[in-house]
């Protein structure tokens, strides 16, 4: 589920929760599906920087592309071991 607040034509801030995991830092397919519902609203430009907890993602999509491009930076956020018996 994604809690979404447009700031203006080319910033919208979104939250992220999602189920059996609680809030979490970002969802990149979300923050596309979010820029291109609401460029089809006429609610943003494009691109649109999308700001979620983990950081900004650029999102760029025109009606005449068949493509959405999601830019951002990629960080390390979990490490772990798990024993297999």
């Amino acid at each position: 589920m994604h809690f979404c607040q447009i700031l203006n034509r080319d910033n919208i801030k979104v939250k992220v929760w999602e189920r059996g995991a609680g809030p979490t830092l970002a969802c990149g397919t979300g923050a596309c599906a979010i820029h291109v519902a609401a460029y089809k609203l006429g609610l943003c430009n494009s691109p649109t920087i999308v700001t979620l907890p983990g950081g900004n993602l650029k999102i760029d999509w025109s009606k005449d592309d068949s493509e959405v491009m999601m830019t951002g930076n990629a960080k390390k956020v979990f490490s772990g071991s798990m024993l297999v018996n």
